[in-house]
């Protein structure tokens, strides 16, 4: 007689979690290539963000432009990236939650 205890089960979740990891891995891959774009100062600065938050456009436009506040150029595009990369994270967030039933799997 063989000691399998619970053998059954522990083979159905291993194949789950390889379901998942593979449904994971396909997400990814997709989410490369959608993009999230996110603007400051009424459209003054755009950017543009892949779901690997990665940054792939900035857009500003020529009036916000002003040699002598170059600071608020700046925190116009900090602005834009950051809300790019937020809206980002949350794209990913919520593909995941389809995923894994609302699991939070670190590191994902």
């Amino acid at each position: 007689m063989k000691f399998n205890p619970g053998g059954g089960n522990m083979n159905n979740m291993i194949k789950q979690a390889k379901q998942v990891q593979e449904k994971i891995i396909k997400m990814q891959e997709e989410l490369k290539e959608r993009e999230v774009e996110a603007s400051s100062g009424g459209g003054a600065v755009s950017a543009t963000v892949n779901g690997k938050q990665e940054l792939l456009k900035i857009k500003i436009k020529p009036e916000v432009v002003d040699p002598e506040d170059i600071e608020m150029l700046e925190d116009l595009v900090m602005a834009a990236v950051n809300e790019a990369i937020r809206q980002s994270q949350d794209m990913v967030s919520s593909e995941m939650a389809k995923i894994t039933g609302g699991f939070n799997i670190p590191g994902l």
